[in-house]
């Protein structure tokens, strides 16, 4: 039998067995050595808050289940190929997978784990492809001047990326000033809100808040664009569109990870922008990213925990 993590009502989940089976042509089966909890959108799924409208648009590849739930959700999986393609078998393989102990996909359904990156790091991989993506629309240029707004799991990693830039300015804006030691293990510069600079060429907004979005359109120059990464869930956020919106020919475009983004879509598929981002994860500077751990079987009350705990980013779950 197979163990898998299911969310069974808002704010409850429970681990569940279900028959084990030998993959087929073409297939292979992953034993999970590592997990990780993404606290946006997984804590939302926890929450019973995805809106029904977007149910069917927020699928997992390999949920089973309909949200709101019970449903099997996840998408941060780090094992071990043990059956299927001779080239896998015994291969580190990083799938968008829910967590559960062993599982069975399609063998293009798995990414190779570079030896340069270690178990933990590599779940987060989703996250960092997402931040991929959210570059690629944004497309920052030499000497641009730009705003992260919203030091959580993706926008560190938006950050994490963006240091490699040749920026003149960038700064990561969060109101919770212990975000300091994230962005320094970054080397990225810390702003609160009110003290962050203007007349930013790009901002990246990712603090799925409110005031978060309305401070980022302010910190943007003339003609200066805002790539929104926020998922606002059943949320209905305002936004500042009167004042000088208008006058100061602003844009708002959302970026989220379902298609590669317009500007790389010729020339890139999803699992080129995946095999990317694990390349990315051999820099060890994204394991600030990691802010805890915990064994699969307490996986029902880590995410009670997590759903209270503001602080916490990415959750290692180990096998």
């Amino acid at each position: 039998m197979w163990t898998a993590y299911w969310t069974t009502g808002p704010g409850d989940g429970e681990l569940r067995t279900e028959p084990a089976r030998e993959p087929g042509p073409g297939e292979v089966l992953v034993r999970a050595v590592r997990s990780g909890v993404s606290r946006g959108t997984e804590l939302l799924v926890h929450r019973g808050d995805v809106p029904p409208a977007v149910a069917d648009l927020m699928r997992a590849p390999f949920q089973v289940g309909d949200l709101p739930g019970p449903v099997k959700y996840g998408y941060l999986s780090v094992g071990v190929v043990e059956a299927g393609p001779a080239e896998l078998v015994g291969r580190r393989v990083f799938c968008l997978h829910p967590h559960q102990d062993r599982y069975v996909v399609p063998a293009a359904a798995v990414t190779v784990v570079p030896d340069d990156v270690p178990d933990g790091r590599a779940v987060l991989a989703g996250t960092v492809e997402t931040a991929v993506n959210a570059l690629w629309d944004a497309g920052p240029r030499l000497g641009d001047r730009v705003a992260v707004v919203g030091a959580g799991m993706v926008g560190s990693a938006v950050a994490a990326l963006l240091r490699r830039f040749p920026l003149e300015r960038l700064q990561l804006v969060d109101v919770d000033p212990s975000r300091a030691r994230l962005a320094a293990a970054l080397g990225v510069e810390l702003v609160a809100p009110e003290t962050a600079a203007g007349d930013c060429d790009v901002v990246v907004h990712a603090s799925a808040s409110e005031a978060g979005l309305a401070r980022g359109l302010e910190l943007l120059g003339d003609e200066g664009e805002l790539i929104e990464m926020s998922w606002f869930g059943t949320a209905s956020p305002r936004v500042p569109l009167g004042a000088d919106f208008h006058a100061r020919r602003l844009t708002v475009r959302a970026s989220q990870v379902g298609a590669v983004a317009a500007a790389r879509r010729a020339r890139r598929t999803p699992a080129d922008r995946l095999a990317l981002a694990l390349r990315l994860l051999a820099d060890p500077a994204f394991d600030a990213l990691l802010t805890g751990r915990s064994p699969f079987a307490d996986l029902p009350a880590a995410m009670g925990r997590l759903a209270e705990d503001r602080s916490a980013l990415c959750h290692v779950v180990e096998y």
